[in-house]
């Protein structure tokens, strides 16, 4: 390890290199958009998750005493955190979505989606449970979203589509971690280019939608993640358009496409004035999510051609 990153001394237990990591971050002002927005739940985030211990651990934990190679370890990673700006997803190898655990690496971005409110309530009230048979997650990344549809409705058939092979692999080991067996598929798509024409209950997506000048803008943590799951043209609605234009084809008459477009949701409005767009609240924070009606999507389907 060099000089910066050896162990001190008078660092003991568990609380103190969580205070320890704490300070660090905030001395030098690391981002924090990765699943935590300060730098104490970040340290909590990173010293638990290297010691392979659970977010609701005992307290008593807090007091116990870090061998050496756990100590070595720990600093090497707020090293990593600090001077190389790594996502601490990416550092432990770990993210939590809608209430479950992920395996991550920098092949897939860092799950963090508002969208995970939106599954735990069983996307009332646009969809009903029992009638859910069939869900496509398209620009699946790591596979947290269709995952937890998967696990949210029970007897529904999965499609989790991206059109990265390096993601795929990174959801085929969620999907094994969550024994979710043959109810999921996986296929490398070009979003609905391989896509087999059936009808969906639900479509959800998360795909890339970060306009050129956000791109330009964003923290060094954004720099670890796959560009290709980020950017999506000047207006960051590249993506977008085209799943607008096609969704209806693949959606059942009462289905739903659910989307998030971040901070894209004002130029998404303005490019399509006319169509009714409804962007839930969400409790926990976030923004940017619209919901569809198949309906809707056909009434429209001539300005999403045209614009």
């Amino acid at each position: 390890m060099s000089e910066s990153s050896s162990i001190p001394a008078e660092l003991i237990t568990v609380r103190d290199y969580i205070r320890w990591a704490a300070s660090r971050f905030n001395d030098k002002q690391v981002y924090f958009g990765h699943g935590t927005d300060n730098a104490w739940d970040e340290a909590v985030y990173l010293v638990l998750g290297a010691l392979h211990l659970p977010w609701d651990t005992d307290p008593a934990v807090l007091d116990a005493r870090l061998t050496l190679e756990e100590r070595s370890h720990v600093c090497e990673l707020v090293e990593q955190r600090i001077t190389k700006r790594i996502p601490v997803a990416y550092l432990i190898k770990q993210a939590w979505f809608a209430g479950l655990p992920f395996y991550i690496d920098e092949r897939a971005l860092v799950p963090r989606s508002p969208i995970a409110e939106i599954i735990e309530k069983g996307f009332a009230p646009w969809l009903v449970g029992d009638e859910v048979n069939s869900i496509l997650d398209l620009c699946t990344g790591s596979g947290c979203i269709g995952i937890a549809c998967a696990l949210a409705f029970p007897k529904a058939q999965i499609v989790l589509s991206d059109i990265s092979s390096d993601a795929l692999a990174v959801a085929e080991i969620n999907c094994q971690r969550h024994h979710l067996g043959s109810r999921v598929s996986l296929v490398e798509s070009d979003l609905f280019t391989n896509i087999p024409k059936m009808k969906y209950d639900l479509i959800v997506t998360n795909p890339p939608y970060v306009d050129a000048q956000d791109l330009d803008n964003m923290p060094d943590e954004y720099r670890s993640e796959p560009s290709q799951g980020l950017a999506s043209g000047d207006q960051g609605l590249d993506c977008i358009r085209k799943i607008l234009c096609l969704a209806h084809e693949y959606l059942n008459e009462y289905g739903v496409l659910v989307a998030e477009v971040g901070n894209s949701q004002a130029a998404l409005e303005k490019a399509y004035p006319g169509v009714p767009f409804l962007w839930p609240d969400f409790e926990r924070g976030g923004h940017g999510v619209f919901v569809l009606t198949s309906g809707q999507l056909k009434q429209h389907r001539d300005q999403f051609l045209t614009n």
